[in-house]
């Protein structure tokens, strides 16, 4: 089964200076941080910030190009976790059937952005992701910034945003 989810924000690791999608569960509160380059973290906060580029850029003409061989763009879902790497799929339609494409997470998240379609993660990533609640992190693990990031309020974010 797959979450909903919705993107909560965009910010550094303060450990590693790493950009960090967080998506937020919409029926709870949990988030799944996803560590991106910093190509793909700025292609998604151009279209978070609804910034316009002089030229269509990568992410702009993928989605031209599934438009232009009437596609579209229906969901993207992030399927898996293997050896700390997130794999997606995006969802598309095209002549009325169900197409499916391999796509790196990051790449995923822009494209629903541009084309306002959901964001799922299936069930067993979250339950993964799923940790309690603790202060910041002391040291540099990925599972104590997990947990950190759990506690982020709006606040938080706006003090490490990108």
């Amino acid at each position: 089964m797959d979450v909903e989810m919705r993107i909560r924000g965009l910010m550094m690791d303060p450990n590693t200076n790493m950009p960090i999608v967080i998506l937020k569960d919409v029926g709870s509160d949990t988030v799944l941080p996803i560590w991106v380059g910093i190509y793909e973290a700025n292609a998604i906060a151009i279209e978070i910030e609804k910034m316009a580029a002089p030229r269509p850029m990568t992410h702009d003409l993928a989605l031209n190009l599934i438009h232009s061989l009437n596609g579209r763009l229906d969901r993207v879902v992030i399927t898996e976790l293997k050896d700390d790497t997130f794999y997606a799929v995006l969802w598309l339609t095209q002549g009325g059937e169900p197409v499916t494409v391999d796509v790196r997470p990051s790449d995923a998240i822009a494209l629903a952005l541009r084309a306002d379609c959901p964001i799922y993660v299936a069930e067993p990533i979250l339950a993964v992701a799923r940790m309690n609640n603790s202060g910041p992190p002391e040291s540099g693990t990925t599972e104590q910034l997990r947990k950190w990031l759990e506690g982020l309020n709006d606040e938080d974010l706006g003090r490490y945003k990108m």
